[in-house]
């Protein structure tokens, strides 16, 4: 969801058999009726990313979270990762950790202007950005999907971690348990956007599995914990579950057939389905087809945009008219350390706002 690099291309007369299967159901999936009765409230989202520097970002964020409820948000996605000081497991702690205390001032800044406060944290992909590997398969190297492969991370995007390790789901399930507990949050966002390392072909566990049945697993393990083990709402990135033929691409969607595990997973998990291009321009049916899609199938979805106010306008507009108990509302990013202003005064976020207005966004008294 970031800069971007090449992923593999799809090989092989079944891939594009299985390709084609993709396209047909979304293609067939049911369309819901628009909207003919009031909607229920609107989510108007903000998602925060701590950079490196976590103590900088949590101060930007307690100025920016009262002017973000003036103008609606009433919820906000933290990207935490490995920027906590974990008790479980102190050695995945990252360079800045937050403090107790720092979340803690957060949750009560949050809870006084009546803003749902959601952590995420980055599970299977994204465990590496550029030449840095995160601290999980820094510290658990036997926990790469690809160990010993792409030395200082060079021509990959991101390394993933096996979603078949048996050893893996210990340390993680701490780690979800510490930080809902810390948020004292009634859901988490797992991330798992942008999987391109997966099912790999020298891994022992997973080289005879297809990248559908990787994804699938990995969701499942994690919604077991978070969902019936631990009893809150599950949210994740949507991409994966996408067949990116004649659609979004291999960066909105996949193109190695992980979007097959879409039938595999359970429909209570709320799909964040982000879409920042203007791919809806050249589709042959113009329009966001994942969100018809993912209502068809049951699911509930938040769409989220990012700087392009066109998209914007378009994504909002499209997908309001689907039911209010299946379509919640909006998703506002920014991908960068939150400073004083660096999300309410954003060109982004104010179109959002403007636009969410027109279908009944009211701010919370």
């Amino acid at each position: 969801m970031r800069s971007r690099r090449t992923s593999n291309a799809v090989k092989g007369g079944l891939g594009l058999a299985l390709a084609a299967l993709a396209l047909f159901q979304v293609r067939c999936a049911p369309k819901p009726a628009v909207v003919t009765t009031p909607r229920k409230p609107l989510i108007f989202a903000a998602h925060v990313l701590l950079d490196r520097t976590a103590g900088s970002s949590m101060a930007g964020l307690r100025k920016e979270i009262p002017e973000m409820s003036k103008a609606g948000v009433n919820l906000i996605v933290m990207e935490v990762d490995f920027n906590y000081e974990f008790v479980s497991h102190p050695e995945l702690r990252g360079n800045d950790p937050m403090t107790k205390a720092q979340v803690k001032e957060i949750v009560g800044l949050c809870r006084q202007y009546k803003i749902r406060l959601i952590p995420e944290f980055q599970s299977l992909g994204h465990q590496s950005w550029e030449e840095k590997t995160y601290s999980l398969l820094e510290k658990y190297p036997q926990f790469d999907e690809t160990p010993g492969k792409y030395p200082g991370n060079k021509d990959i995007y991101c390394r993933s971690w096996c979603p078949f390790h048996p050893d893996l789901y210990p340390i993680v399930n701490a780690l979800y348990d510490e930080i809902i507990d810390v948020f004292e949050a009634d859901a988490l966002h797992v991330g798992m956007d942008e999987v391109f390392l997966i099912a790999d072909p020298d891994c022992p566990r997973c080289r005879d599995k297809t990248t559908a049945e990787c994804f699938a697993y990995a969701v499942n393990r994690a919604h077991d914990h978070i969902v019936k083990e631990k009893g809150v709402e599950m949210f994740m990135w949507a991409d994966r579950f996408i067949d990116g033929t004649n659609t979004y691409g291999e960066w909105e969607a996949s193109m190695n057939k992980t979007d097959l595990a879409v039938d595999m997973v359970p429909k209570d998990i709320v799909m964040c389905d982000w879409h920042y291009e203007r791919k809806y321009e050249r589709m042959k049916t113009p329009g966001f087809p994942s969100v018809d899609m993912f209502i068809g199938k049951g699911f509930r979805v938040l769409p989220v945009t990012f700087r392009d106010t066109k998209t914007i306008k378009m994504f909002i507009d499209y997908s309001v008219k689907f039911p209010s108990d299946k379509m919640l509302g909006h998703m506002c990013t920014t991908w960068g350390g939150v400073k004083a202003g660096s999300i309410y005064k954003s060109k982004q976020f104010k179109a959002i706002a403007k636009e969410l207005k027109k279908y009944g966004l009211k701010p919370v008294k």
